[in-house]
């Protein structure tokens, strides 16, 4: 099954601007299949096969000249990062749109390369995996404990897998494919507490003097190991919104997971009986309507310009969204029923910002939409439409 992918516009508005496109995301986001689909002319290479790696790191000039003429899509570009320099020289003498699509699974890497080679030679798009409209969109119709627990890869839904299964094969093989290739850990089981705990604190002010102590390490190590799960899109951070709004502000991140189906399969949760019970389903429900407005700008080729809000006072805003000089405070509340005290938190922003705030919104999991003077009560399958989606 080939699902239709939102950022698909938007690839194709990129190979008619930029010599190169680069599309990065988590492994097994659909990334191969997107490219290959959008652009069936070009030939394909997987730079994870082990002999064409070895050529192309060996003979670089050779390897690309197969593909001056006609273009070509290079797949796991991170594995060859020195391919870049190279296909810079190529691209500024050849000056044709669409010429090269790369994709990569490690954002640090390829950041760094991109940077130093194709700054302003390429777009650089995020596909993390499905927003609920593109699975909706594929008759793909579930109640909102059933996205939790299955997330949004593209095969769990395309070859009827078993989530836990799933994520559980997804998860040792991540520790076995990618974090040994990037860092030396010589205690692979503490790694995997690690993980397991950044599960138990999704939607979680980050406190890494806190996860140190726990574990047993110094807090630079956690430092380190949050880059890691951050950098192969394990993990994302959502900032703080901080002005000088007169009041002492948070300053440290949020954390939340790509996908809530590996962050429940980390938690322990195999079923939705489990996790109707489970005491973070708030935090799950509240992590995946926060992937749904982060995907929906993504797709859309900008920037997320997503925060959160949180005073000294315990004052909170699950989401702040900057649009301009405007800022929209979002709660995020899983309940179906929805209650008065739920805008509490929106009020009070709204005092605070004054002339800032035009609309506020209520995100839950009931069906009734309504508006309440400016704050409008939405689905969360509707979130993507505050953003832009």
């Amino acid at each position: 099954m080939i699902f239709a992918r939102e950022i698909t516009n938007e690839l194709l508005n990129a190979a008619k601007s930029y010599p190169v496109v680069t599309v990065i995301g988590p492994r097994q986001s659909g990334k191969t299949t997107l490219v290959r689909n959008t652009f069936p002319d070009l030939q394909y290479v997987n730079l994870e096969a082990p002999d064409i790696r070895q050529f192309a790191q060996n003979d670089p000039r050779a390897f690309l000249s197969r593909y001056t003429t006609n273009g070509v899509i290079l797949d796991e570009i991170q594995r060859v990062p020195e391919l870049l320099s190279y296909i810079q020289v190529i691209v500024d003498e050849t000056k044709v749109f669409g010429k090269f699509i790369l994709t990569g699974s490690h954002q640090l890497m390829l950041h760094q390369a991109i940077t130093q080679s194709l700054a302003g030679r390429t777009s650089l798009l995020t596909l993390l995996p499905m927003t609920i409209s593109e699975l909706t969109n594929a008759q793909f119709n579930l109640d909102i404990d059933q996205y939790m627990l299955n997330g949004c890869f593209p095969r769990i839904y395309a070859d009827n897998l078993t989530p836990i299964k799933t994520y559980r094969n997804y998860f040792q093989t991540y520790i076995e494919r990618d974090v040994r290739q990037m860092i030396n850990i010589k205690d692979i089981n503490l790694f995997e507490k690690f993980i397991r705990i950044c599960a138990s604190r999704i939607g979680q002010v980050i406190n890494k003097d806190g996860m140190a102590n726990e574990l047993g390490m110094s807090a630079a190590t956690v430092t380190q190991w949050l880059s890691i799960l951050k950098a192969s899109f394990v993990i994302f951070m959502l900032p703080p919104y901080f002005e000088n709004f007169g009041k002492r502000m948070i300053k440290a991140s949020k954390l939340y997971f790509t996908d809530t189906g590996l962050a429940a399969y980390l938690l322990g949760i195999e079923n939705t009986q489990q996790l109707s019970r489970d005491p973070l389903r708030g935090f799950l429900f509240e992590n995946l309507v926060i992937l749904e407005l982060v995907k929906t700008r993504l797709n859309m080729g900008l920037d997320t310009g997503l925060y959160f809000y949180r005073d000294s006072n315990q004052n909170e805003i699950d989401v702040i969204y900057k649009s301009g000089h405007e800022l929209l405070p979002i709660e995020i509340k899983s309940a179906q029923t929805f209650d008065p005290t739920f805008l509490r938190g929106l009020n009070f922003y709204q005092n605070l910002t004054k002339d800032r705030v035009s609309k506020k919104y209520l995100i839950y999991s009931g069906s009734y939409e309504q508006e309440i003077g400016d704050t409008h009560i939405i689905n969360y399958k509707n979130a993507r439409f505050i953003v832009g989606g």
